[in-house]
């Protein structure tokens, strides 16, 4: 059965297509063609971090097969409800370093603004899925704070925009904050980690790409990527044009198990992403983040994999295998 669509009139594209996102269970199960009693967690459990899909990302997943790849990134599985020991709400150590105003300073030189809460796509597996964005991201202004932060600490040349996903915000605010930035002389760079132009590539339009292309600050965008299958056509022009802008296009993916546990499947990720203009850049272990552990993938077949991969690809192409740690100085590379 095929559902209409609300009418939306009078906003961006993208915010019209972000607000015909799958939110319910039972629409997402009928448009992929899945059986409706396909196991699921429940729907008290549900609200807590509820189902949010693309109808263009849906579009990407095969009909009718529930080990899809893309599917399972998104299904809110009955796993999700069980305790797993060395599984916690914030397993990579944000709260202990967060700041008012949504500031998260970790490392050396750089430091993470929450620009907003909002992502267009509710990853299972997210590291953030129990952060309090409603008590750090109350109001308007918090980002006052945060810059206040940022201009008397003259460490900071590089400033991190994520969340959630910057990209939920409008293109004024994203103005509205970077061009604060531009005024603080010892900020050099701005970083955006997103998700938007692999999950809602109408996000990159041209108000857009104008945002990013103006500007004293060099800019690095790092796109979440898990596998090849979510880099279409629309997908792989949306991230040509903003490398067309000059910003330096990364990928940071997370070792899923049955999503992307496989060599052959990393090796077609890599280079489909170098076909879109991105190199590989992190290959994250799982943050054990409660809910996520049967997603984990081992250490052992971690290293495995990268063995592997490393006599199928090129040195550019191969992703840096991590993990973060709470409370380290930076990402803790596993040797293979």
């Amino acid at each position: 059965m095929i559902h209409p669509l609300p009418e939306i009139r009078n906003i961006p594209a993208w915010q019209a297509e972000l607000a015909r996102a799958f939110a319910r269970p039972a629409e997402l199960l009928d448009f992929l063609g899945l059986p409706a009693d396909l196991p699921a967690l429940g729907p008290a459990a549900l609200r807590e971090f509820p189902l949010r899909v693309p109808r263009g990302f849906a579009s990407r997943m095969v009909r009718g097969d529930p080990r899809d790849p893309l599917f399972l990134q998104v299904w809110g599985a009955p796993a999700e409800a069980l305790d797993a020991p060395g599984y916690t709400d914030d397993a990579v150590g944000d709260l202990d370093k967060l700041r008012p105003g949504g500031l998260i300073h970790k490392y050396q030189g750089r430091v993470l603004v929450m620009a907003t809460g909002a992502c267009a796509v509710h990853c299972r597996y997210c590291f953030r899925r129990h952060f309090p964005y409603g008590e750090q991201l109350a109001s308007r202004n918090h980002w006052r704070t945060a810059l206040q932060e940022i201009a008397a600490d003259h460490s900071i040349e590089e400033v991190i925009l994520s969340g959630g996903d910057p990209l939920s915000l409008p293109d004024e605010r994203l103005a509205e904050l970077t061009e604060a930035l531009e005024f603080i002389p010892h900020v050099r760079r701005l970083r955006l980690h997103t998700r938007q132009p692999i999950v809602l590539p109408e996000r990159i339009d041209d108000g857009f790409l104008r945002w990013l292309a103006r500007g004293r600050l060099q800019k690095v965008m790092v796109v979440h990527a898990n596998h090849a299958n979510e880099l279409d056509d629309a997908v792989a022009a949306a991230l040509k044009a903003i490398a067309a802008t000059g910003t330096t296009l990364l990928n940071q993916s997370v070792l899923l198990r049955g999503v992307n546990d496989l060599t052959e499947v990393l090796e077609s990720l890599s280079k489909r992403l170098f076909e879109c203009a991105v190199l590989p850049y992190y290959l994250h272990m799982l943050d054990r983040v409660r809910g996520t552990a049967h997603f984990e993938v081992t250490d052992e077949s971690a290293r495995a994999l990268m063995h592997a991969l490393s006599a199928r690809l090129p040195g550019y192409l191969l992703p840096r295998l991590v993990r973060e740690v709470a409370g380290a100085a930076a990402k803790t590379p596993l040797d293979w």
